[in-house]
């Protein structure tokens, strides 16, 4: 429930943070992912006219979901393969992008490499997004780096864009406090994407009112790193320290994954925590490129550092296939088909629909769900059209566990059988309805498996952890 919410307040921070100051300016969005699609929203809501969008080709007749939200208002959307030949801009392409006339080029993520023809050709040129605080972490694999780091602050840098990589001067740098178990997904999911969205069109704001700062980055401290989209840069350092080997875990996870070798079988590694607790008995399993085992018990896999440091890991993921980590090398249980009531038979036919609609492709038993190009802001979606339609409430781990549709709605029928647990708790939640959504928290305290009063009654405000507004407080 907590990533549900996390990912939910994350959305209702991007959703209430229209700025009041409406102007004018004509704005070309390059770029791709919701993030591009939220940035292309919130600049129209503050008045900004967007005169085209500019994205990737379709990907296995996926459409981006940029350019399904620009044709929605029926602003031009131009799918662009490659906007250059060698290091120059292609011709038809330059034309194309004069046509729209923009006075800005505005890049919230952008995966392709845009020529300085097009970077310099407006107005007030391009600025562009980038997830870490520059100059540390230059580069495609910013987030990760500075969880891999064990940094204690992470941020974004909204940037004025140069011909170096990342290196143009800044416009607007924002940071948060990075906590021991953040991962690429949590860090994004409730600062860099919700603020990140606000910053770029506060820095168009900026621009149109010729407020706009142009601070020089300093090449002290600056670091560049490569993208880990490399296996052999995936792979976890054995030799580390134990918190060394925590923290690349969570700077891949939940993408592409950090991965080893136990017995001889190769792995990824998701969910990992220091080992705060006591010695547990469990099973050797031989880890490639370490002479200590890692010890498999009842709550995961622990993994030991060169300075005795353990690390315990929840999840594996195995030829594409994600099980509990405590179940590594155990055969699961032969079961026969479940026996689907008509009712059940037409939730899959609604889940098919929601799978479809998300992944823009037709749905068969044997679709993986991230295999075809969902993503973490997919779950999401996911998630809260299921609740929306089916009302039923899944986990984040739901997803993640039973990727493979068949295991998918086998999951969502098992979850709906034994019905919601958080209508089985008996609470007294705080509901609120924002975005069309009901939504509810409880407001108690959880203690011995219940939710209870306060002896003394005493209460505190609740607030909301990105922006530490209060959402609400005893009266």
């Amino acid at each position: 429930m907590l990533g549900v919410l996390s990912n939910l307040q994350s959305k209702l921070t991007v959703k209430s943070a229209f700025l009041v100051h409406k102007c004018d300016l004509r704005v070309a969005v390059i770029g791709q992912s919701s993030f591009a699609a939220e940035v292309y929203k919130l600049l129209k809501k503050n008045g900004h006219s967007v005169v085209g969008v500019f994205t990737i080709v379709d990907k296995a007749n996926r459409e981006d979901i940029v350019a399904s939200t620009a044709a929605i208002d029926n602003v031009p959307v131009y799918k662009i393969k490659s906007w250059r030949k060698g290091n120059d801009v292609l011709p038809e392409i330059f034309e194309l992008y004069k046509k729209v006339d923009a006075e800005l080029n505005v890049l919230p993520f952008c995966s392709q490499y845009i020529p300085m023809d097009i970077i310099n050709y407006p107005k007030h040129k391009t600025i562009c997004y980038h997830p870490s605080l520059l100059p540390k972490h230059r580069g495609v694999s910013a987030i990760s780096w500075t969880l891999i780091a064990g940094d204690t602050k992470a941020g974004f840098s909204v940037f004025w864009a140069d011909e170096g990589l990342d290196t143009g001067p800044i416009l607007i740098q924002r940071e948060c406090d990075v906590t021991q178990n953040d991962t690429v997904d949590s860090v994004y999911n409730r600062f860099l994407y919700p603020e990140g969205i606000k910053a770029m069109v506060e820095a168009v704001n900026l621009i149109e009112q010729n407020k706009a700062p142009y601070i020089p980055q300093s090449e002290e401290g600056a670091s560049f790193e490569p993208s880990l989209k490399k296996k052999e840069l995936q792979k976890i350092n054995m030799n580390l320290k134990g918190e060394e080997i925590h923290n690349f875990i969570r700077g891949l996870d939940s993408s592409p994954g950090a991965s080893t070798v136990l017995n001889g079988i190769p792995v990824k590694v998701f969910a990992s925590s220091l080992w705060e607790g006591v010695e547990v008995e469990g099973t050797p399993i031989t880890v490639e490129g370490s002479d200590i085992p890692a010890l498999l018990h009842s709550d995961g896999l622990l993994f030991s550092g060169s300075d005795g440091q353990k690390v315990n890991v929840k999840r594996l993921q195995i030829e594409n296939k994600m099980i509990l980590a405590s179940n590594f090398g155990k055969k699961k249980d032969s079961t026969e088909d479940i026996v689907l009531t008509e009712y059940e038979e037409t939730m899959i036919g609604v889940l098919r629909t929601i799978w479809s609609g998300i992944l823009n492709i037709n749905i068969a038993e044997d679709t993986d769900f991230f295999g075809s190009g969902g993503g973490s802001m997919d779950i999401v979606r996911l998630i809260e059209e299921i609740k929306e339609n089916l009302q039923i409430t899944l986990q984040n781990e739901d997803v993640l566990m039973a990727s493979v549709f068949k295991d998918f709605y086998i999951k969502v029928i098992e979850v709906s059988r034994k019905g919601d647990i958080s209508n089985q708790l008996n609470h007294d939640p705080i509901k609120l309805n924002v975005n069309k959504m009901d939504v509810e928290f409880p407001n108690q305290l959880f203690i011995n498996g219940e939710f209870v009063n306060s002896v003394s009654e005493s209460s505190m405000e609740c607030v909301n952890p990105s922006d530490e507004s209060v959402i609400c407080s005893k009266v």
